[in-house]
């Protein structure tokens, strides 16, 4: 029977790409048979490719790919589906990676993608033999991948979410604030308070200043010295 997954793969507080992609790739071995090593992989299309492996060895047969944009990872991102190599001793397919391959003792691999939301995890798995790995695809390999990947957009939304939620906080707490500054600039341009907000706006833009910051400046002068400026920018 395969190990159940690590209660922590479940948990918000695990987030950090690192630390998920190095469970996920260690359970997929302890649970694949002939698989002598794993590494992992998380991309939402940007700049950063978090990975991981399960033995130092392998952290160059994952940078080759990355960096070469050639090998089993980017061509299982971009299709979509597994992609495999029965035997690299006669697979000329990526030949960088094949020979860093056969220097490790790799004779076959295949990697399962992921994708969801925006975000692709890779899952690779590594044999000494060659056609060893023929069922993983189909094995729980696979069901630990789903897990993980619907984790990570789990914590995505989770931490966007706590980000709006600040976002919304801060805009609760600098309203008052903001709303004062409009009565000033009402009160020095004689106009209403949409053009008062846009005025504050402006400065907060070439000033390149939070707009809250702005608002306070204001309401700490009660806008002296300031009508020039302030019809200024308001033309």
């Amino acid at each position: 029977m395969a190990p159940l997954p690590d209660p922590d793969l479940l948990r918000p507080e695990s987030a950090l790409p690192g630390r998920r992609l190095s469970e996920l790739a260690e359970q997929a071995v302890r649970c694949t048979p002939a698989c002598c090593g794993a590494s992992t992989t998380v991309t939402d299309g940007g700049d950063e490719h978090p990975a991981a492996v399960t033995h130092p060895d392998l952290a160059g047969l994952v940078s080759v790919q990355l960096r070469s944009g050639e090998g089993p990872i980017p061509a299982a991102e971009e299709r979509g589906t597994p992609v495999d190599s029965d035997d690299l001793l006669r697979d000329e397919r990526w030949p960088e990676y094949r020979a860093m391959a056969l220097d490790s003792g790799v004779r076959s691999s295949v990697t399962l993608p992921f994708q969801r939301a925006g975000l692709t995890v890779t899952l690779s798995l590594f044999s000494f033999r060659p056609g060893a790995l023929d069922d993983a695809p189909h094995g729980p390999a696979q069901a630990l991948g789903d897990l993980a990947t619907a984790s990570f957009v789990r914590d995505r939304h989770y931490r966007a979410a706590l980000s709006e939620l600040d976002q919304m906080g801060t805009a609760l707490r600098t309203r008052p604030v903001v709303d004062q500054a409009c009565g000033i600039v009402m009160h020095v341009l004689d106009c209403q308070a949409d053009a008062a907000f846009t005025v504050l706006r402006r400065i907060s833009q070439t000033t390149n200043r939070k707009l809250a910051d702005v608002a306070a400046a204001l309401v700490e002068t009660k806008g002296r010295g300031l009508e020039r400026e302030l019809v200024s920018l308001a033309r």
